[in-house]
């Protein structure tokens, strides 16, 4: 609850100073609302966004509920603004943010820490899949999930982010060296990826999808070296296709998911396989690194032990 309260006492005195500036800098005021008229917007937005975070700092629950559905509200509205007449675009950003911390702030108050387990449902949800399939139909399903995946978080979710940056007007192109770059570290990403994937499917007796995880410990390929190397491809792919669009929004989307995949899934994650397979995982993980391999030295269990990991 303390670092809610934190988080809130902190909102309430940027909203305060943003205000200021609102009306002091003809600048902030055209970057952060466009046309909108400040003197409406703030004779809301003051009570609602800073009254009550400070109320909210001082610990009232249905101040934090207030502000919080405030923030949520005043993001919406504002993006749809900003993507209709391509103004405030910078204020989306600001609001976006405050939109996230004041959810993790409301949890902290509410509840003493982040549910995390709420992100874990439906195809995210910890299975393992239905043993002795065929490896034919594993690399059959892990193909049919990394083109839906990618596809997905790799091309619909970047080119979405790329138009609405470019709409809001906080586009920044990057030299065409950079784009070369990000290219040849979407190649390198994606290999290492579709390695993973084939070590799983094949030799895990699963996929690399959560609802069907392997049924045994996979210590082959990259997973001699680093335990989640999917991962580590997912966030590098993600980098490398906000660089070749030159989008800074698609890099921050890529790293902001490897937070989020760190700190909220990977917890629930290991917990479960150490569950299921005990020591064998416990040595494991012991053994190699999640995401920068020792220099080295490599897992030297059995490629294929009873346990798994993804």
């Amino acid at each position: 609850m303390r670092w809610g309260r934190a988080y809130f006492a902190a909102q309430a005195a940027a909203g305060a100073l943003w205000w200021v500036a609102v009306f002091v800098s003809p600048l902030v005021h055209e970057l952060t609302l466009g046309g909108l008229d400040p003197v409406l917007v703030a004779v809301v937005d003051v009570p609602l966004f800073v009254g009550a975070s400070a109320a909210a700092a001082l610990g009232s629950s249905p101040a934090a509920v207030i502000t919080t559905g405030w923030t949520l509200l005043v993001t919406t509205t504002l993006a749809a603004y900003a993507t209709v007449t391509t103004e405030a675009g910078w204020g989306v950003l600001l609001m976006a943010a405050a939109s996230g911390g004041s959810l993790a702030a409301l949890c902290l108050m509410r509840f003493g820490r982040v549910p995390t387990e709420w992100i874990i449902f439906g195809p995210f949800r910890f299975r393992p899949a239905v043993p002795g399939a065929r490896p034919g139909r594993r690399i059959a399903a892990t193909a049919v999930q990394i083109t839906v995946f990618w596809g997905l978080f790799l091309v619909v979710a970047p080119l979405a982010l790329l138009a609405l940056e470019m709409r809001w007007g906080v586009h920044a192109p990057a030299p065409a060296y950079v784009r070369l770059a990000g290219a040849g570290v979407l190649v390198l990403a994606s290999a290492l990826g579709l390695w993973a994937a084939g070590a799983m499917s094949t030799r895990g007796d699963g996929t690399p999808l959560p609802s069907a995880m392997p049924n045994r410990l996979v210590i082959a390929g990259p997973y001699r070296y680093v335990r989640n190397p999917m991962a580590v491809s997912g966030i590098l792919q993600g980098v490398a296709v906000g660089v070749i669009l030159s989008s800074w929004l698609v890099v921050m989307y890529a790293l902001i998911g490897s937070l989020v995949w760190n700190f909220m899934v990977r917890p629930h994650e290991e917990a479960n396989l150490a569950h299921r397979f005990g020591d064998a995982f416990e040595r494991y993980r012991a053994e190699v690194r999640c995401w920068v391999p020792r220099v080295g030295r490599r897992a030297g269990a059995p490629a294929a032990s009873p346990a798994g990991t993804g």
